[in-house]
This record gives structure tokens, sequence and C-alpha cells, in this order.
């Protein structure tokens, strides 16, 4: 089954960083043809979408509110893509999940969170707090 698992998440004050991580696992023969998406989704909203970066990492996106703050970056030697996660805020608070997809465009541009992402992960919290 192909799937993603996330890690990195946890409690950290405003002003404070996280890595979050999206491995494969079970198709990483083919991990560097996926373009990946990070989303989030916090109780009572919808989901959002955070960041996304294309195979081979040339093309990434990113949402208004994160902007200057995240840094999304892939290793496909790893089979993993990051999330850096600078300057948190409370409202960054929410369940982030990665999601990958080998369906064209390979690009971030635009509405890129639209999908369709075909592989999800099962997230893992984020709560900024003091």
């Amino acid at each position: 089954q192909r799937q993603f698992v996330e890690s990195g998440g946890g409690l950290v004050q405003p002003g404070g960083s996280l890595r979050l991580s999206c491995k494969a696992s079970g198709f990483t023969v083919d991990f560097h043809y996926y373009r990946i998406g990070w989303f989030r989704q916090a109780p009572g909203k919808e989901r959002e979408g955070v960041s996304c970066i294309g195979s081979t990492g040339g093309s990434t996106n990113y949402a208004d509110s994160v902007k200057g703050r995240f840094t999304i970056s892939r290793d496909n030697a790893k089979n993993t893509v990051y999330l850096q996660m600078n300057n948190l805020k409370p409202e960054d608070t929410a369940v982030y999940y990665c999601a990958g997809t080998r369906q064209p465009p390979d690009s971030c541009a635009g509405t890129w969170y639209r999908g369709p992402f075909t592989s999800w992960g099962q997230g893992t919290q984020v709560t900024v707090s003091s």
C-alpha cells in the first residue's frame, strides 16, 4: 500500500521551530516521480494547502499565511520531504498531513492544492502554545 508517514510534530512555544518529515512507505522505487503537498487542518476548519514541492524540487509554492516562515525541501535518496517551520504562531496549530501524486502536471503553480493527491499520511499534530 502506497502511503506516507509523517513525523516531527509536537508542542512548541510561539516563535519556535519544528521540522516535519514525510517519508514514503511502500513505494520507494518511484518516490522521485511524486509531487508532494503538505496540508493542515485545525479543529472546526477546512483543510488548507500549506506547501508543495515538485518531483525534482524545482517547483515549490506556499500558502500566504506561511510564506517567509516555512520552507519545503526533499531528499529523494531518502524518500523524504521536509517542512521546516520557523517563527511558529498559535494559528499554525493543526494536524499536518503530507500527500503525493504522480498525476501531471508536475507543478506547484496556482491551485496545486486541488490535487488530486492519491496517497496520504495519517498526520502529525503541531501545537503552538505558551
